[in-house]
């Protein structure tokens, strides 16, 4: 931040950067109501972060003015934007806002060909620290590119480990996921056997004349609503086997659509025979029967 002289302070200067005396034009411009106002002054030091000056008009700390900064012996002068730190008694310090790396060595070119004193040091320090100035932005980047390359390695070693035991979560789950696939496989496999071992192979072949007069309950299909839309109709005949208790174990559809065969199906599983007996025994049969589809 660019400040005033100081005169009572006699101690080592705080300032990041020097600040050196300098008695030259400077413009500023401020932007009120909508109309720019330019204000005239004379720089009394300058640095690297701001300028320090006397200017015949007032500005509110905080306010933004644009500043135009006369260098000799440079005749284009310093124009950016800087910041009102402070104001008392027509004398300002203004914080540049947006300076370039082609300004600031302006400034530091400056110091050192004018031979500039900063404020509070002799001649000879002050170009040292011009100099030390100018050649700091080299030595903090090794330095940070130095830490960065320190903590590098750190870095990668989280990464790695990371990586590894998503892999080896990854692994787990894939295992694990395999294992239940394959036991819940042959759970539905058990199933399916135990379920074709209940079923007894048919002792007899009926007629589909005599299953009929053994129907004791009958469940009507569904028409099903686009086959009706489609209008398809039909007989479905079904091959189905009788358990000894009468009722349907298991069915296949032998002809038609497959829209009207499902439907045929559906109803026909809660359909009950009266058991057919050998020798006055039960026992487990195969015949035929038809489910007509008329709209």
């Amino acid at each position: 931040m660019a400040a005033g002289a100081q005169t009572d302070w006699n101690g080592p200067s705080r300032r990041r950067v020097p600040r050196f005396r300098m008695d030259a034009a400077v413009d500023l411009t401020v932007l009120r109501s909508g109309i720019p106002d330019k204000l005239p002054g004379r720089s009394v030091n300058v640095c690297e972060r701001g300028v320090g000056a006397i200017v015949a008009g007032e500005l509110l700390a905080g306010e933004s003015v644009g500043v135009e900064l006369q260098l000799p012996p440079l005749t284009e002068p310093l124009r950016t934007r800087a910041t009102v730190r402070y104001h008392d008694r027509l004398r300002c310090g203004l914080e540049f806002m947006a300076l370039s790396a082609e300004q600031r060595a302006s400034i530091r070119d400056w110091a050192k060909e004018a031979k500039a004193t900063a404020e509070g040091t002799s001649v000879a320090a002050s170009l040292n620290t011009v100099e030390k100035k100018a050649n700091e932005p080299r030595s903090r980047t090794e330095a940070v590119g130095g830490a960065q390359s320190s903590k590098t390695p750190k870095h990668n070693r989280h990464a790695m480990w990371w990586l590894i035991g998503a892999v080896v979560l990854l692994s787990a789950v894939a295992v694990w996921w395999w294992r239940w696939n394959r036991a819940w496989q042959e759970l539905e496999g058990g199933l399916k056997d135990s379920e074709a071992a209940s079923i007894e192979r048919p002792r007899a072949q009926v007629p589909a004349e005599m299953m009929q007069k053994l129907l004791v309950h009958r469940v009507e299909p569904v028409y099903p609503p686009e086959a009706r839309k489609d209008r398809i109709e039909g007989t479905i005949a079904l091959n189905i086997v009788v358990g000894r208790d009468g009722s349907v174990v298991s069915m296949r559809a032998l002809n038609g659509p497959d829209v009207l065969a499902r439907a045929a199906m559906d109803a026909l599983r809660w359909w009950k025979f009266e058991p057919y007996r050998v020798n006055g025994e039960p026992v487990t049969v195969e015949s035929t029967v038809a489910v007509e589809f008329k709209r």
